[in-house]
């Protein structure tokens, strides 16, 4: 059932107090109408706890803004949500529409830095996030006494001679509920296999982020350059955004639960003084067997990834290069899973952080050639 306004509700007793079905939660389709988003579509979901999210349909159903009562999750960028016809594929061209949001998808022929593998020129973190999906279906359905919001599509990156993978995807929620479930399915449709490379680029930002947060994970963890290598003891730790700090970007080995889950938290305790605030990533380790953490302090550009992927981002050519590069064989498809969850205050956040950080292994100084 529903809990809503610190009470439980059935179907029933919402229908009787309510009029229309958006009064309390609800998935609505809207269209942007001045700016580099001119003409793109946006899924507006409203759990009807405070949990709202926006799903941009014109780019892989990524997920763009994302608040809780008010507080946004997630860090925009200067860009805005453009239209995908402003992608520029050249390069490190991508970040000229790279919005950030919530969720930014990456791959899925190939993720990271730009390269040239084979020949081919990559640039930075693969097209399928500026993409269009189609066959969209949308809605809200009761399930008993749970009301579920959806959209799901179709998301197809291909070339003639190249590759033809099929994302198929699904971001829900229920009323109520502090989390948003992404259930995603890629297949390859091509007669030969494929590179497959699959970076969910999470995408924290203030005020969940702030100087007095901390980063929740039981992992081994190590830096992939030298600049990350010196904040490697810190990387848990955040400070007050300043004008050019580099990025740093660390990998985590993350330890499963008993299920197959991994998980990481930004918890920020402090927020609303003293309140809390939190959001949590949760995703099946099987698949996603990598986890990079990007953090960004610069001022304006102040961020935390939380990275789920099948990947490093160092580009396509070194993965080849080391014999890790992901494929997909003719026909083949393989299902993803990723959780992200609010955490409304500090007895969610103690919660989580007592079932993650059990047992920390230490930190493994490893360095890896800059993105």
């Amino acid at each position: 059932m529903p809990n809503l306004y610190g009470k439980s509700w059935t179907r029933k007793q919402i229908q009787k107090y309510a009029g229309a079905s958006w009064q309390t939660g609800a998935v609505r389709k809207l269209r942007f109408a001045e700016g580099p988003e001119d003409g793109t579509e946006v899924f507006q979901f409203d759990a009807g706890n405070g949990l709202q999210f926006n799903v941009l349909p014109h780019r892989a159903l990524d997920i763009a803004g994302a608040s809780f009562c008010g507080a946004s999750l997630c860090y925009h960028s200067h860009t805005g949500e453009a239209h995908p016809a402003y992608y520029d594929p050249q390069g490190i061209g991508f970040l000229k529409t790279f919005n950030a949001g919530l969720l930014t998808t990456c791959g899925l022929s190939w993720a990271g830095a730009p390269c040239e593998d084979e020949g081919q020129p990559l640039g930075l973190h693969g097209r399928i996030s500026h993409i269009p999906a189609r066959q969209l279906k949308y809605g809200e359905e009761w399930v008993g006494n749970t009301k579920r919001l959806f959209v799901s599509g179709e998301v197809r990156e291909s070339h003639l001679f190249g590759p033809n993978l099929v994302l198929s995807r699904t971001i829900s929620t229920e009323v109520g509920s502090h989390t948003i479930r992404i259930e995603d399915k890629v297949r390859n449709e091509n007669f030969e296999k494929s590179p497959h490379m699959m970076l969910y680029h999470i995408n924290l930002g203030f005020p969940v982020l702030s100087e007095n947060s901390e980063l929740a994970i039981n992992s081994n963890v190590w830096a992939r350059d030298p600049f990350s290598a010196s904040g490697l003891d810190d990387h848990r730790r955040f400070t007050t955004p300043a004008p050019n700090i580099a990025e740093q970007v660390f990998y985590h080995d993350v330890k499963a639960d008993s299920k197959g889950f991994a998980s990481a938290a930004l918890l920020n305790p402090s927020f609303n003084q003293g309140q809390g605030l939190g959001v949590q990533v949760r995703y099946r380790k099987k698949e996603l067997f990598r986890f990079a953490q990007w953090k960004n302090q610069r001022a304006g550009m102040f961020v935390c990834g939380l990275e789920p992927c099948n990947c490093r981002v160092q580009g396509r050519d070194l993965e080849r290069q080391e014999g890790t590069l992901e494929f997909l064989k003719p026909g083949e498809e393989r299902s993803y899973l990723v959780e992200i969850r609010v955490l409304p205050d500090n007895n969610a956040i103690e919660e989580v952080r007592s079932t993650i950080v059990a047992k920390r292994p230490t930190p493994k100084k490893r360095v890896r050639r800059k993105k």
